[in-house]
């Protein structure tokens, strides 16, 4: 942390929780008290107030999918700010970014706008309960849905439990509501439903979860999930808010070819402003008030600037596709990951879902949350700063994913597999 970053920090404690709007900004994960401030972001670089700068695999974790500040976004901007920032009121955009997602997500028949990832899946979750009369959900033990109370719990040891509240505030029969299982574990989850399964609403997961760090469903885990929860009419709930419109047009969704009952979304729909969405058949999104009884709400929602921010984002991924490109850039850079790994004989694990990557420090594989935390997070931090200080800013915590942004380009691939392999080198004990 330079001497401006610093002093900034310190002002921040006075007024903000530990300096910081969301814990993982705190760098705490890997040992460092207080992040860097960011000053500006231009394609795929961020400048800190120092003036340094740093090839970004954060991008805003995950919606900067063409890099920071894109050709042609700060005039749609303007020309909306302009109109106003905010009417509390129905707008034609709202329709027009209503229709694109529907388009584009061929499981989603109807959608609503919300303000944020954790706004779409808490109201999706109110919804699911709605619409089947049922209290339970069940979720992955390491997907992560935000910071609802029904989603801050962890499983106990040895495989589904009922839920124990993760964070304090969260009642325990709030908790009690929610099940855990295994990510990947298809018989866990049919033993939660033999036992439970008419008292169970949703089950909610990421279908690539990217919150443990990215780890993939194994062949025929999404199409066994989308079975059991229909045998017992459950809906299935897909949480793309890092998914959805980045590992295809039309999200996980449309690469495994798996057809949720719901779909939340968020990032990249408001190509970097507080947008999100949840979206599904239409018979259960008619249960949404004015129309039916599940009462959901939000000022801001369909706000002005964030929905054009939106629009130009999916309409620039639907008529520009990036997806190709995406692809090879992060293979090269796993590809370039796993032969430093080899010539430098390490045992760690490389998981790549499209353009989503993380280096696990583990002998893995990693295929869960209990896997997961086998990573030695002392190693993984001291590589961490020495990625920084080389100028390459990835997540501040070993279970994130890494994001590769269509504004990369090959030379900075190569460049960051240089620095990995310098890193990986620099930071063994």
């Amino acid at each position: 942390m330079g001497a401006l970053s610093r002093k900034l920090y310190e002002r921040a404690c006075r007024s903000i929780p530990a300096g910081v709007n969301s814990p993982v900004r705190a760098f705490r994960s890997v040992g460092q008290t207080g992040p860097f401030f960011v000053e500006r972001g231009e394609g795929a670089w961020l400048y800190d107030v120092e003036g340094n700068r740093y090839l970004d695999f954060v991008g805003s974790w995950g919606p900067l999918i063409l890099g920071h500040n894109p050709p042609g976004l700060a005039e749609v901007l303007e020309q909306a700010i302009r109109r106003g920032t905010s009417y509390g009121a129905a707008t034609e955009k709202e329709i027009e970014l209503a229709e694109l997602i529907i388009r584009m997500v061929p499981s989603i028949e109807m959608v609503r706008l919300v303000n944020s990832g954790t706004e779409a899946t808490m109201s999706a979750l109110r919804l699911a309960r709605g619409f089947t009369g049922r209290d339970r959900i069940v979720k992955c033990e390491g997907c992560y849905h935000g910071h609802g109370d029904a989603f801050l719990v962890k499983a106990g040891s040895g495989g589904a439990t009922f839920g124990v509240p993760d964070s304090a505030g969260v009642p325990r029969e709030v908790s009690g509501l929610t099940i855990n299982v295994p990510y990947n574990d298809l018989v866990a989850l049919g033993e939660v439903f033999k036992n439970a399964g008419e008292q169970i609403a949703a089950v909610i997961l990421e279908p690539v979860a990217g919150n443990m760090g990215v780890v993939a469903p194994l062949e025929g885990y999404l199409e066994g999930v989308r079975k059991i929860t229909a045998k017992w009419g459950a809906l299935l709930i897909f949480d793309e808010v890092i998914t959805g419109f980045r590992l295809a047009p039309g999200g996980a969704q449309q690469r495994f070819g798996i057809t949720p009952d719901l779909t939340c979304l968020g990032k990249i729909i408001g190509g970097g402003f507080p947008v999100g969405a949840f979206g599904g058949r239409r018979e259960i999104m008619e249960k949404l008030a004015p129309l039916g009884p599940v009462y959901q709400a939000g000022t801001l929602s369909g706000n002005p600037v964030g929905v054009s921010a939106g629009l130009f984002m999916l309409r620039r991924l639907s008529q520009e596709p990036p997806y190709e490109y995406l692809e090879s850039l992060s293979a090269r850079l796993e590809q370039g990951i796993r032969g430093n790994l080899a010539a430098l004989e390490l045992e760690l694990t490389a998981n790549r879902a499209g353009s989503l990557l993380t280096l696990f420090f583990t002998k893995g594989p990693v295929v869960d949350f209990t896997s997961a935390k086998t990573s030695d997070t002392a190693a993984f931090g001291r590589y961490f700063h020495q990625m920084l200080s080389r100028g390459v800013f990835i997540a501040p915590s070993q279970y994130e994913a890494g994001f590769i942004n269509a504004a990369m380009t090959v030379e900075d691939i190569d460049r960051t597999v240089e620095i990995n392999r310098e890193a990986l080198k620099s930071s063994q004990p």
